[in-house]
């Protein structure tokens, strides 16, 4: 049997009215029971703004890490702007959220990458901060396109900053821009950090996010094309006639997969 691999319960796959509903915090709980070892807070299932202020976010992350889980931070502000800037304060602001929580991992879209990294201006907001800065491939055409990742590594070591950040490499969001996620992990796994765990059901807008069969050799295969020792993360959907039953079996399937 493989190494067990740490399991992250993204709080999106309890739905989104769920986590509006009842808070973070419910679903960390039940994301601990089922044995998973990280949780990832979304900011745009907050309720309000007022669950972003520092005290809060303090607050929670707090909570988070009595129950013995360690938290992902997942905001959806871009790292690029539209014109292939660095959005500073897009980062500023998602980085100090991250920290107030006590994040892991701070993860944004890519946004509108072009050709330049601006490295040097990541390197000086991130110096000195405990979150590990990863960016994830989104659904949409900018910011999920396999050539803005490739051409993104390759400037930051062109800048003289290899490793400076990771990715979030997202199975099924490959899926919305039509690549190949085995394609894309055979160019990608060196910089992946950890990965977002889903397949897809549906065509075109009718797509929609699904959990990976246990019998499924293509999204196997990408897992084996991954790095095993990063964590996963559960984004698909739990059945709701019985989410926490099927929360601890997705976790324990998906820690040895």
């Amino acid at each position: 049997m493989n190494d067990a691999v740490d399991i992250v319960v993204v709080a999106s796959a309890f739905g989104m009215d769920a986590v509006r509903a009842g808070g973070h915090l419910k679903w960390a709980r039940v994301s601990r029971e089922a044995g998973a070892a990280g949780f990832e807070v979304r900011r745009e299932l907050f309720a309000d703004e007022s669950a972003a202020t520092p005290d809060a976010l303090h607050a929670l992350g707090r909570e988070i890490a009595g129950l013995g889980l360690w938290a992902v931070y997942s905001t959806p502000a871009c790292l690029y702007t539209g014109t292939g800037g660095l959005d500073a304060d897009a980062l500023r602001g998602a980085l100090a959220e991250a920290v107030a929580l006590g994040a892991r991992f701070v993860k944004l879209q890519l946004g509108g990458f072009v050709d330049t990294a601006h490295a040097a201006d990541i390197a000086a907001l991130t110096q000195d901060v405990e979150p590990r800065l990863v960016v994830e491939n989104g659904q949409l055409a900018e910011g999920g396109s396999l050539a803005q990742f490739t051409g993104l590594f390759d400037a930051l070591a062109r800048e003289g900053h290899s490793g400076l950040l990771g990715m979030t490499f997202d199975i099924g969001n490959w899926d919305w821009r039509g690549v190949a996620p085995f394609e894309a992990a055979g160019l990608l796994a060196p910089h992946v950090e950890y990965v977002h765990c889903k397949t897809t059901v549906g065509e075109g807008a009718r797509r929609f996010a699904a959990p990976p069969a246990s019998s499924d050799v293509q999204f196997a295969a990408v897992l084996e094309r991954l790095p095993r020792q990063v964590p996963r993360g559960i984004e698909y959907p739990f059945d709701t006639q019985r989410t926490a039953a099927d929360a601890a079996h997705q976790v324990a399937w998906l820690a040895t997969a």
